[in-house]
């Protein structure tokens, strides 16, 4: 049959009437007719986390540690890469520096027997007293000249840089001078020396032999010819620290270089001068290197035309001298 608009009414009359014979409780026919009302009655419940969001929530925490960790495994093996590179670069510097005076240490070895085998033979020739004291003297004077340049090779070859002793600075400067001497009277280069008495300081003697060459060899290299370089060493009692300057009268570095001299590679050489020296880019970086290991301090300042002066400061571990000189 058909049903008007008020027939859900009537039914619902006529099933609570049923309901009534039956002894059932009216509240129910309202609960059936009015869905709405019988949702807003109901208590209010708390709503669980299914396991499948216990699980996605597990998930997330894993996969965020786990990013966390391998993060922190790429940073490691990152450090231990660097530093083993960086080690190696050290390495490779240090065999440079060696390389590099091969040709100058064999000149002068050579010029070493000349001399030991010419007065030899003077003092064969000549019987009397005065010419073979004479010739014995060159021929000592000679060879002690070849060890100490012998020593001072074996002494970078053999580089520890961990490994600090007291050290006299001007020691150091003195025997360095002795392997290049003959590259700078090649190229016309005085050297004016200020060694005053100074202090102690706590060194690798071949780390700061390194240093020494790098720096004068630089110095060198910026004149061409003819031309000075200056070397002062002295105690500043303001720093507690022995001073190092070194100076030169050479072509000097333009203002936008300044601030990459001391990055690993960085040149504005072409390659090795004639010398075989140079152009690699590890001196300068090295030096810095050199500087911090033994906690000290370098500074340059350098115009166009005029120059470059280096100063480093390395801190003294003895009392220190009266006389403190002002940085020139």
């Amino acid at each position: 049959m058909a049903l008007s608009s008020s027939a859900p009414f009537a039914l619902g009359i006529a099933l609570g009437n049923r309901s009534k014979s039956r002894g059932a409780a009216p509240s129910r026919n309202v609960n059936i007719m009015h869905p709405a009302r019988s949702i807003a009655a109901k208590p209010s419940m708390t709503v669980l986390p299914t396991p499948q969001a216990n699980h996605s929530a597990s998930q997330a925490k894993v996969t965020s540690d786990g990013n966390a960790s391998l993060e922190s495994m790429v940073a490691a093996e990152t450090k231990q890469r660097s530093d083993a590179w960086a080690q190696r670069l050290s390495q490779l510097e240090r065999m440079a520096a060696i390389g590099e005076l091969a040709s100058t240490t064999t000149h002068e070895f050579n010029n070493l027997l000349m001399t030991i085998m010419n007065y030899a033979k003077m003092g064969l020739r000549h019987k009397d007293e005065a010419s073979r004291d004479k010739a014995l003297t060159r021929i000592l004077d000679a060879s002690t000249r070849g060890a100490k340049i012998t020593s001072t090779v074996l002494g970078l070859a053999r580089s520890r840089p961990g490994q600090l002793e007291p050290t006299q600075l001007v020691t150091l400067v003195e025997d360095t001078l002795v392997l290049l001497e003959r590259e700078l009277l090649k190229y016309r280069i005085d050297i004016e020396r200020e060694f005053l008495d100074v202090p102690k300081i706590m060194a690798s003697p071949s780390q700061i032999q390194r240093l020494l060459l790098n720096l004068i060899t630089n110095a060198r290299q910026a004149i061409g010819e003819n031309g000075t370089i200056r070397i002062r060493i002295f105690a500043e009692d303001a720093s507690q620290s022995v001073v190092l300057a070194i100076r030169d009268n050479g072509s000097g570095i333009p203002a936008e270089q300044m601030p990459k001299i001391f990055e690993p590679f960085f040149t504005t050489k072409d390659g090795p001068d004639a010398s075989g020296k140079g152009g690699t880019g590890l001196g300068l970086s090295a030096c810095k290197e050199i500087v911090d290991e033994h906690k000290g301090r370098i500074r340059i300042e350098s115009t166009v035309g005029k120059g470059t002066a280096f100063t480093i400061r390395f801190p003294w571990i003895e009392a220190s001298p009266a006389v403190t000189p002002p940085v020139s």
